[in-house]
Formats: C-alpha cells, structure tokens, sequence
C-alpha cells in the first residue's frame, strides 16, 4: 500500500469515527432532552387545600402513581429490550402528557388516583427504554459518565418541575390544575423530538457495535425471549441487593421531593422562612433539584474515573454523606434560611447522586441486551419502596405535628440504603 493509499484509509476512518462520535453523542443528548420534560406534571400544590385531606391521605394519591410507575417498570423495561427502546419511550411521553390533561378534570381523590396511577404507567416507559438506547451507542468503561449524565437530564427534570408549578400557581396565579395543562406539553414535544433525532443502535446508521470490541463480560445469547431476559436478570443475587439498595434511595429521595416544598411552603416552615430573608420560600425549595442534578452528574464520573467501574463504593460514599447532611438540615432552624438553603442543595447532592452508578451497574451486571430489564426490575424496587414510604412519612407528620421530620426519615433512609449497597461488591 503505497504512502497515499494509506493516508486515505486512515482520514476515511478518522472521518468515520468522527460520524460514530457525532451520532451517538446526539443520541444521548436527544435522549436527555426528551427525559427533561417527563416529570412535569409530578408536583401537586393546592390539591390537598382543595380537597380538604390529610397529608397521609395525599401521601396514598403520590403512592398510586409511584406503585403503578413500580409494576410499568417491571413491564416496559423488558418491553424496551422487545420492541426497542426509542418507540417505547416516545410513546410514554405522548401518552403521559395526554394522561395529565386527564389527570386535570379530576373531580375528587377516586378519579385523581386512578388517573394519576394510569398517568405512573405511562411515565414508566421513559427511563429504562431510554436507558437500553444509551447501553446499546455507549461501552462499559463509559456507563458510568454516560448515564451520570442521563440522571442529570433527570435531576433537572425535577427542577423544571418545581419551577413550572411555582410559575403557573405562585406567578400566573392559576390553580392547580393548570400544572397538569401546559408544562406537560414539553413532555410532547420532548417525545417527538427523540423518536425523530435518535436511533435505537449503532447498527442502524452502519456503524459498528461498541460492544464488539471488547465484548460483555456476561455470556449472552443473539436473542432471547421475554422470559429468558426476566429469568437471566432475576437470577443474578446482585440486581437483588441493588434494588433493595436503590428502594432506600429512592425513598429518601421521593421524601424530599413531595414533601420539602409542604415543609417550606405549607407547615411549620413557611411562615419563619418567609419572614427571615428575601428569598421566597418558594424558591427555597429550588435548591433541592438543583443539587440531585448536579449530583447525579459527578457520582458516575466517580464511579469511573476514581473507583474503577465499582459502582458500590461511589453509592456507598454518597449515601453516608446524604444521611450527615440530613441529619444537620434537621437540626437547623427553619428560620435560618441561608443555611438552610445551602445543606438542601448538599442534601438533595448527596441522596440523588448515585442512581448513576445504580443506572450503570445494570448493564454492567447483565450486559447490554438485557440493559432495559435490568434497569426495569431495579426500578420496580426503586418506587415499591417510594411508594411506601410516601403515606408513612405522610402519618409521621400528621402525628408529630411538624413538617422538619422529613429530614430524620430521609437520613435513616439514607443509612439503610449505603449498608445494603455494600453487599453489591463485584
């Protein structure tokens, strides 16, 4: 081959890295962009005024939703790895947003439950079908900055949604029920927009797998059935431990995010908040998300850079931090709003942040193909004990007759899931 030839064939493979980089860099992106929008419509200001319950009642209303957002994800990550990620998870966002229209006629808490357990299914075709199209474009030594990234998205998720209630009942001065009228058609845009622009796998533009190389360390078949992927994923003790790791997690995590706002906005904290400082305590409350996104996006760049792919270590150290940083948000008065704000956002940093590396270790436990059951049958776990723990915190309130509580059960939560997590060493 002469001199010419060969810097050829090199600038044509340089420009074809170049294309696989560019594709699946806008894959995830598109990805991101459509999980941005799928958690507007999550938060529910007024309707407990308006309806005239208790906190522990409204805490089973949050639980319909996180329960059949629990079975979805049973379900639809193994539809995910069937039909395709990308179908599955567009369809969800399409359906849920028409799901929360619906969910906005409610009349009382029977139609706003079913609805709204109706509106948890539709949610569940997001995240695992979402995360079998990354574990397909993106390899093991990147899963974990990869989907550190997609928790970002989901993190700000959070953040949009909070803003947008605050801005449509605080600002626009609407009632509840326009939360779940217009921020919800972001969700429709979101969906449109990654059934156009991404692509389910490499191999569909021509490009090569990037499991290929170096192959999965999890022997896999060419293909399985449904019942093959359940038994394969169900088999493996670490998946077990893990969902029973990421249950606490998520518990904690779903504690903060119902009920902080009823902390600063609706109990024994609004009133001193508002008056201590400048700061709406509407806005307060903006500093929790902000600080899962960003957590969410540094712990799976840990898990990789410095623990080497242990996923375990990076959730361990994080959950350890987030029970401290709980048990000091506590102990602080809610008149001391500064502060306040500051151990919010390191609390919400520190309880989010490793679902990356939970997110990462799916695959890397049962190998890309099974990618989208995995991360299903762990997110079964993740919202089985979310919703649990919604209406027990609910009663805890209601019979401790403060709101500040919230922050012990998030650390004990918090506790809990960093022992657990210990047991899913590989």
């Amino acid at each position: 081959m002469t001199s010419t030839s060969h810097a050829a064939v090199s600038g044509a493979l340089r420009a074809r890295q170049t294309s696989f980089l560019w594709a699946r860099r806008k894959v995830l992106f598109a990805t991101m962009f459509c999980y941005l929008f799928f958690y507007t419509g999550r938060q529910i200001p007024g309707i407990q005024a308006d309806f005239g319950v208790s906190k522990e009642t409204l805490g089973w209303v949050s639980a319909a939703l996180l329960w059949c957002y629990a079975i979805g994800q049973m379900i639809n990550g193994n539809l995910g790895d069937k039909f395709g990620g990308r179908r599955v998870m567009s369809a969800g966002a399409i359906l849920s947003c028409a799901t929360n229209w619906a969910v906005s006629f409610s009349t009382g808490l029977a139609s706003l439950g079913l609805l709204w357990g109706l509106n948890g299914y539709f949610q569940a075709m997001g995240w695992a079908p979402g995360s079998r199209v990354l574990s397909n474009w993106f390899g093991p030594s990147e899963r974990g900055k990869v989907f550190g990234c997609y928790v970002f998205a989901a993190g700000m998720a959070s953040v949009l949604s909070f803003v947008t209630s605050i801005l449509v009942v605080h600002i626009f001065e609407l009632e509840w029920r326009w939360i779940f009228r217009i921020p919800v058609l972001l969700m429709l845009l979101g969906g449109l927009t990654f059934l156009l622009v991404a692509r389910e796998r490499p191999e569909d533009l021509g490009f090569a797998s990037p499991h290929e190389p170096q192959g999965e360390h999890i022997p896999q078949e060419a293909e399985e059935d449904s019942l093959q992927r359940y038994k394969a994923v169900l088999s493996n003790w670490r998946i077990w431990m893990g969902g029973l790791a990421i249950g606490f997690q998520n518990a904690a995590r779903y504690g903060l995010l119902v009920w902080v706002p009823v902390h600063f906005l609706g109990g024994d904290g609004a009133g001193a908040a508002g008056k201590a400082s400048l700061i709406a305590p509407e806005w307060t409350t903006i500093a929790l998300p902000v600080g899962m996104a960003i957590g969410a996006a540094t712990n799976g760049y840990v898990s990789d850079r410095y623990f080497a792919t242990r996923r375990y270590v990076a959730i361990v150290l994080y959950m350890a931090l987030a029970a401290v940083t709980a048990l000091i948000m506590y102990s602080i008065p809610a008149s001391s709003v500064h502060l306040g704000l500051a151990v919010l956002f390191l609390c919400g940093f520190f309880v989010y942040g490793p679902q990356a590396s939970f997110w990462a270790l799916c695959p890397d436990l049962v190998g890309h193909r099974r990618a989208g059951t995995a991360v299903g049958v762990m997110n079964f776990f993740a919202y089985l004990f979310a919703g649990l723990g919604e209406p027990l915190i609910g009663s805890v309130m209601d019979s401790s007759g403060t709101t500040s509580v919230i922050f012990l059960l998030v650390a004990i939560a918090s506790t809990a899931s960093a022992l657990t997590a210990l047991f899913i060493r590989r």
